[in-house]
């Protein structure tokens, strides 16, 4: 029995919290204290889950059950070597009970020891009445396993025993997923419909199977009897919409989208995707009011603020692209994608310096694509830094060895330095890499290519 604060089966768990306010003791049978802990430890209150098991016990000392929670508790808490030596006391009292072979499996899993924790389930499954339980458990070994197939075949024996196992459901997708056998998870759906054919979910997922292998028609139907099944399935409307956006009907996908706001709570993503969606239409207006709606109902989405940045961007109101670009910063300093922007737009603006720091920044944070080491370098050229120039393209080496682009700037570089020797020896790895760029001297360095030294070693090759 599972007791609620709100219901009228919680006099025990009342009882006995106001025995712990007194502390004056109370006597409860053991099924009531293996509630009370059952509630505890549901409710995630390990330290009165504690206190109930040390009660329990010291009322009733011979209880298995008593015993069995405080095991689960010492696994929850890494003691596995006191919850092992306990489980060993209780084999040699009650070698049938199957909870003893389920928490041995536990901490077999705990220690990565699956296959061994797979044994021990196989054998619990020939003293239980439960099978359901333990054919999921066991599913979740193989997964921890990486054998997706087991684990597939044991999450079917749990939907066979229940069809409203819809946790099973999803592990059994997952694992088609996984494996790439999407036709074949649509076959296994559509025989599970052909036994439940007003389940939701299995019309949802086949809806997405079928969008996995570009067959849109079909995914709008599958979704067409989610919604049917349940006419307040947000999922489904979603999906619907993602699916009508990919055939660009996006008035329907805004239907879709605007159903879902008035079902549930409006999430940033169907606002995000009602705004793409009129922008799409040419509705500027409203496209740019949805994003808006987006990044005050979810700040922290990313997609948010980099739409309505790319929004004014692609207007060439840069000035606005700045704005927003630097508030979405001010929230998160750490994206990535916020400081590719920022610097793409200060170029535009030509404000360099700053578009410099945010290519640093980029790079600081991990990002090292090749473009991100031009630009950066290309802008410390501007600014008139060719020795930070130079630092950048060399670390840039580090990670694109053999690049023809890195080389011929390197080359400029050091010869508008007048180091000639070493322009001449990355002029020519330019050359050997990849002629065809070498007009990047010319177009950066147009008094580098002036150079008689330069000329002859480009006539040369």
């Amino acid at each position: 029995m599972e007791f609620s604060h709100n219901d009228n089966n919680n006099l025990p768990l009342t009882k006995f919290e106001s025995m712990l306010k007194t502390n004056h003791v109370l006597f409860f049978d053991s099924e009531e204290f293996e509630n009370i802990i059952h509630h505890y430890l549901n409710q995630g209150k390990i330290a009165l889950a504690k206190k109930a098991i040390k009660l329990g016990l010291d009322q009733h000392p011979t209880s298995i059950n008593l015993r069995l929670f405080r095991v689960e508790v010492y696994v929850f808490e890494d003691k596995l070597i006191e919850a092992d030596n306990l489980l060993n006391e209780l084999y040699s009292l009650d070698p049938t009970n199957e909870e003893i072979y389920i928490q041995k499996a536990n901490i077999l899993s705990k220690k990565d020891e699956h296959q061994k924790a797979i044994d021990v389930l196989k054998r619990a499954l020939e003293l239980t009445d439960d099978i359901i339980d333990i054919y999921s458990l066991i599913g979740m070994e193989y997964l921890f396993l990486d054998e997706y197939e087991e684990a597939k075949t044991f999450f079917m024996k749990c939907l066979e025993e229940d069809l409203e196992d819809y946790s099973a459901l999803y592990n059994i997708i997952y694992c088609f997923e996984f494996l790439n056998q999407n036709e074949d998870a649509i076959s296994y759906l559509n025989v599970f419909l052909d036994k439940n054919p007003y389940c939701e979910v299995a019309w949802h997922q086949l809806g997405k199977q079928y969008i996995i292998l570009k067959k849109y028609h079909k995914a709008l139907a599958a979704f067409d009897f989610a919604i049917i099944s349940d006419d307040t399935f947000v999922g489904a409307y979603l999906e619907r919409g993602k699916v009508l956006e990919k055939l660009k009907r996006y008035e329907d996908a805004i239907e879709n989208y605007t159903i879902t706001l008035k079902l549930d709570e409006p999430t940033s993503f169907a606002l995000l995707r009602i705004g793409s969606c009129y922008e799409k239409l040419g509705n500027n207006e409203l496209a740019v009011q949805y994003y808006y709606k987006t990044v005050h109902e979810d700040p922290l989405l990313d997609k948010g603020w980099i739409a309505i940045t790319k929004f004014y961007n692609k207007k060439k109101n840069y000035q606005k692209a700045l704005y927003y670009i630097n508030k979405a910063i001010n929230i998160d300093s750490e994206n990535v994608i916020y400081w590719k922007l920022f610097s793409q737009i200060n170029q535009r603006l030509n404000f360099y310096e700053e578009a410099e720091r945010g290519f640093k920044k980029t790079l600081e944070l991990g990002n090292y694509e090749l473009n991100t080491w031009l630009s950066r370098g290309d802008l410390l050229i501007k600014l008139g830094e060719p020795e930070a120039a130079i630092f950048n393209f060399e670390q840039a080496c580090e990670f694109y060895p053999e690049n023809a682009e890195l080389e011929y700037r390197l080359a400029g570089l050091y010869f508008l330095l007048n180091q000639n020797q070493k322009g001449e020896f990355h002029l020519k790895n330019g050359l050997k890499f990849n002629e065809d760029y070498a007009f990047i001297i010319e177009e950066l360095f147009p008094k580098v290519a002036n150079k008689i030294l330069v000329k002859n070693l480009l006539k040369q090759n």
